[in-house]
């Protein structure tokens, strides 16, 4: 499932730079991210890296976008064409994923 920003978010911005998507964009009052560009890290990292960095924990799972972990990874390697590292970790399986976890 895509993460969302809830509207506990103070505008630090602290979860912009960490999304390796770029999916995360400072909205009128909050960040927002885009679910079409969420992958939750699949591919990345083991946790989601706006979870990781939120000093008040309001990245959270969005469940209007549940999603499984290999349409994520299909999606990171979509989203990044030119990462031959990250083609090889998913053509292998061997990828990091909250999934994992």
């Amino acid at each position: 499932m895509a993460t969302i920003i809830t509207e506990a978010c103070i505008n630090c911005g602290a979860c912009e730079p960490e999304c390796p998507n770029e999916a995360i964009s400072q909205g009128s009052d909050i960040y927002a991210i885009d679910a079409e560009h969420c992958t939750e890290c699949v591919g990345f990292n083991a946790k989601e890296a706006c979870q990781t960095v939120c000093p008040v924990e309001c990245c959270v799972p969005d469940p209007a976008h549940v999603e499984t972990e290999s349409v994520l990874i299909a999606r990171a390697v979509a989203l990044h064409p030119d990462d031959a590292a990250l083609r090889a970790a998913a053509a292998s399986g061997r990828f990091q994923s909250r999934f994992r976890a």
